[in-house]
């Protein structure tokens, strides 16, 4: 997936999470944790939308750098901080949206749709997941869900014959249903709670 120091989670524990913000409030040298920490989630909520890998990339950078700026704004309301990134992510994307609108004159895709914090942890667990296969079933995976690409565009791009790129699919999928499975909350059948 994208280029970061390494790979994150959402706290559970607010009170910490609640603790790293204030520390960095006051030092923003200390911001790299929360970065850490939620990366994939506002990657994977960008990604989503945009499904273009550069251009994803270049906006959670774009959310990143925001949050950090408006920092010292944030206040504690009950909502997690994912939350408010995934805010800042939102309007990210409209406003890049809104700047493609201006360059092409051409409408507004729907605009920001509503944000599901669970359907967000869900695909950020994926992608740490993917991230975990190995690389030539990560790469297609990556490629064929993360950047719709077809498995045609897939086997010219890698290489590949077309039986190949499908088989290292299904390995794949195979692989990170077995590892949704053992997750904590995974019900019976590969479920989640």
């Amino acid at each position: 997936m994208a280029v970061r120091g390494r790979a994150g989670k959402i706290p559970g524990d607010e009170a910490d999470e609640r603790l790293l913000v204030e520390a960095a409030q006051k030092d923003p040298s200390r911001f790299a944790p929360l970065y850490e920490n939620h990366f994939e989630h506002v990657y994977a909520f960008i990604v989503r939308r945009v499904r273009d890998r550069d251009e994803a990339e270049d906006l959670t950078s774009e959310v990143f750098h925001r949050a950090l700026a408006n920092l010292p704004r944030f206040e504690w309301r009950g909502a997690p901080f994912a939350a408010w990134l995934l805010r800042i992510a939102a309007n990210a994307v409209a406003d890049r949206w809104r700047q493609a609108e201006k360059d092409r004159d051409v409408p507004n895709p729907g605009g920001p749709a509503e944000i599901n914090l669970e359907e967000e942890e869900h695909r950020a667990r994926l992608f740490r997941l993917v991230d975990t296969l190995p690389a030539d079933q990560g790469r297609v995976i990556a490629m064929r869900f993360a950047e719709e690409k077809s498995i045609r565009e897939i086997t010219r791009e890698l290489g590949r014959s077309e039986g190949a790129v499908k088989q290292l699919q299904f390995r794949g999928l195979e692989n990170l249903r077995a590892r949704l499975s053992k997750e904590p909350g995974a019900k019976p059948g590969g479920k989640h709670a």
